[in-house]
């Protein structure tokens, strides 16, 4: 039997939609309309291709956005007292500074500059102690949005076994903290595996639901697999035939997975309507301290 397709993207557009009415009934009793900032340094081809996507999804949502583009050659100093400018803009309620940065910026001192109450991208250590704490804030916009997935797709995570394949800060680490959380879409009993875990397909063939981030294109195959486990490919990769393929063999583990995230199509679009989510957040904190 095939597996289910678990379609992140058609599963954004309705996030999205529910959304947008959200914001307007948020603007109609406040008089404020939720405002990101996206600041993208340098001209990487893939990540003006991701900051276009955030751009067009904030305005279709009929939130504010504006993108602070910035020359590669930026100084850290120049960059800091931009995130300075957007921490004090009362209309910028979500900050969110688009990764890589060109190699000379410290990437960590830029993140932490962020006001920590318009860290949309859930980075900053005040927001990552408090998801450890079980105290969420601003939650990493796609470990947020692999748990919409799964619930959206009724898999039951409550003492299910969950193996992620990568230790990021931007996936790995958050979502096995998001999933040990307790409540619907956690509960589970999480293992996470990284360069330094000896044979991981071990670990992978024990998972009920099993989370690849690792940055390597197809490397799990489907004798990494559980039968019937619920497979969630993070990775996104572009081959040399110009076909975009995740971390995972999908053909192999299409033959074994009870459901499965295509890429493209899965989780990369649950990424952005995360970032809606908190950026909406956000403003409604903004709300409340303004009282």
């Amino acid at each position: 039997m095939p597996p289910v397709i678990l379609d992140g993207k058609a599963l954004a557009e309705r996030i999205r939609g529910e959304l947008a009415g959200e914001v307007a009934e948020f603007r109609d009793r406040t008089g404020i309309i939720p405002g990101l900032s996206v600041v993208l340094v340098g001209e990487d081809p893939a990540s003006r291709v991701y900051v276009r996507n955030k751009e067009n999804a904030v305005k279709a949502a009929g939130m504010n956005g504006d993108v602070v583009r910035l020359p590669a050659e930026t100084t850290q100093e120049e960059l800091l007292a931009t995130v300075d400018r957007l921490n004090a803009d009362p209309a910028v309620h979500g900050i969110l500074v688009q990764l890589p940065l060109p190699r000379h910026l410290d990437s960590r001192s830029v993140i932490e500059r962020v006001d920590p109450l318009k860290d949309v991208d859930g980075f900053h250590t005040m927001n990552v102690g408090l998801l450890a704490q079980g105290h969420p804030r601003f939650v990493p916009c796609t470990p947020l949005g692999i748990v919409e997935l799964l619930k959206d797709s009724d898999v039951d995570t409550r003492g299910a076994h969950v193996v992620v394949l990568g230790r990021s800060q931007v996936v790995g680490k958050p979502v096995a903290l998001l999933l040990l959380q307790k409540g619907v879409g956690a509960d589970a009993t999480v293992t996470v595996c990284h360069t330094g875990t000896k044979d991981p397909a071990r670990f992978a063939r024990e998972a009920d639901i099993l989370i690849v981030a690792m940055g390597q294109p197809e490397l799990v195959k489907a004798d990494w697999i559980k039968p019937h486990a619920v497979v969630i490919d993070v990775g996104i990769h572009r081959k040399a035939d110009g076909k975009l393929c995740g971390d995972v063999d999908f053909a192999e583990a299409a033959q074994v997975a009870a459901k499965i995230t295509p890429v493209p199509g899965g989780v990369g679009p649950m990424t952005v309507a995360m970032l809606l989510r908190n950026t909406l957040h956000a403003a409604e904190l903004a709300a409340e301290r303004r009282g």
